[in-house]
């Protein structure tokens, strides 16, 4: 494990902390992060991971952006729930991403577990888009991702990534248990 993986690493951590606390800094944090972890995952196959990382430098720049934006309105980045049917919605359409990509992946690319892969990379593309638009049900995704991400890092060997996910597991928790208390105290203070 060299250099590139260990600043990903910290960054990594660095940018969900920052999320769990709703800083808008989170996201300047994960650009780079993402950037690093991008190069490390195209080096072992994992072409679904490394497409997924080019697309969080994009989601975190709306994220960014959003987030301010809501910050400076209110003077909060405010946590919004989704309703029952959007759930829905957005559970099938992660599972059809990940059947098209799966496929995709496994056809075309010599990729390490393609479809593990694929599952992984659709969910964290709600999970990133739906922590944009600051809703509490992003949690849940994240915490999904990372108990799937530990296994794939490491049976791929990457120790270092596979311990991130845990600490990105127990980030997440924080982050759900955070959030969630937010939401209700924004609700009542509605």
């Amino acid at each position: 494990m060299g250099v590139l993986d260990w600043i990903a690493t910290v960054l990594g951590v660095a940018c969900v902390a920052l999320a769990a606390l709703r800083s808008v800094w989170t996201f300047p944090t994960a650009i780079v992060s993402v950037a690093l972890l991008g190069v490390v995952v195209f080096r072992e196959q994992l072409y679904s991971d490394a497409l997924l990382q080019a697309f969080f430098v994009a989601a975190n720049v709306y994220g960014w952006l959003n987030w301010a934006r809501a910050r400076q309105a209110t003077g909060v980045v405010a946590v919004e729930r989704m309703t029952r049917a959007a759930r829905w919605r957005w559970g099938a359409g992660i599972v059809a991403a990940t059947v098209v990509w799966g496929t995709a992946m496994a056809a075309l690319t010599d990729a390490s577990f393609p479809w593990w892969d694929a599952g992984i990379a659709m969910a964290s593309v709600a999970a990133q888009v739906l922590m944009a638009r600051r809703k509490l049900e992003n949690w849940v995704l994240w915490i999904a991702v990372d108990v799937a991400s530990v296994p794939l890092y490491l049976a791929k060997g990457l120790y270092l990534f596979a311990g991130l996910y845990v600490i990105y597991l127990a980030l997440a928790i924080w982050g759900f248990v955070d959030w969630r208390r937010a939401a209700r105290s924004e609700a009542v203070a509605a």
